[in-house]
């Protein structure tokens, strides 16, 4: 055979091998990578999709001081920081009393006092921000006293 005749027959073979989906090494090779990325898929989701709901940002707030002057024995009560706006009360509590809270825009500070069965004068007094918003005064056995004030929705700033 002559020198052209070999190089034919090695093109021929060449095409032969191609065309009958030979070089298993790279068909092989990228089958596995797509089975493997299609695992890391799987996974990196599994991983990565919780049920967990993002937390919701905190609402803004401003600062509230409330304050009982007297004496005697009184039970208190106020709201703070809680979204559901429920108040918290402390009884018993000897005057004088001052408390500065955190309260969510959109709710009324409000703070309360009611008086033991021994009576008496009590005033309650309450400042937003540091301004004085309402006194009330409480007087004789179990008087009562309410100040509130108004604490508008918006972003923190009067």
């Amino acid at each position: 055979m002559s020198s052209n005749e070999l190089a034919e027959n090695a093109v021929r073979e060449e095409n032969e091998h191609e065309s009958t989906g030979a070089s298993p090494d790279r068909r092989g090779l990228l089958i596995a990578g797509i089975a493997l990325l299609a695992c890391f898929g799987l996974v990196g989701y599994g991983v990565l999709d919780t049920d967990e709901q993002p937390k919701p940002s905190a609402a803004p707030t401003a600062e509230v001081t409330y304050e009982v002057s007297g004496t005697g024995v009184a039970e208190i009560s106020y709201l703070a920081r809680s979204e559901a706006g429920t108040a918290t009360v402390e009884k018993a509590v000897t005057l004088p009393w001052r408390k500065s809270v955190q309260v969510p825009l959109g709710q009324a500070p409000t703070v309360a006092i009611v008086l033991d069965g021994k009576g008496g004068q009590a005033s309650c007094a309450l400042a937003i921000r540091g301004k004085h918003v309402q006194r009330a005064t409480a007087m004789g056995e179990f008087g009562r006293a309410t100040c509130t004030g108004d604490l508008p929705p918006g972003d923190g700033q009067e």
